[in-house]
């Protein structure tokens, strides 16, 4: 996982509405995104409007990126969404300490 976007710059105001769009578990329209923390062919990692969500399949990749809306669009075969919660801090430190290993 080696990529980095930071949408905050360009969504200034109230956060855009967080939408999960999924079809036929091969891709995925979300809104709502802040940033995308980091990614590879079998995971995301985005900060969304809702929290951290985690993405996982097979060779994933962006097929669109729209910073100035917070969209991301994602093809491949989807195999897991997860949620990580802000209030859950110790379970999204643990989360990530086991990611970034």
């Amino acid at each position: 996982m080696d990529h980095y976007y930071d949408m905050t710059s360009s969504n200034k105001g109230t956060p855009p509405q967080h939408d999960v769009i999924m079809r036929g578990r091969r891709t995925l329209e979300i809104s709502g995104i802040k940033q995308v923390e980091s990614f590879d062919n079998e995971e995301f990692l985005l900060e969304t409007t809702m929290g951290f969500l985690v993405i996982r399949g097979e060779n994933l990749q962006m097929k669109n990126l729209d910073v100035d809306k917070g969209v991301v669009a994602i093809k491949g075969r989807i195999s897991a969404l997860t949620y990580i919660d802000d209030q859950h801090g110790e379970k999204a430190k643990g989360f990530f300490s086991k990611l970034f290993k």
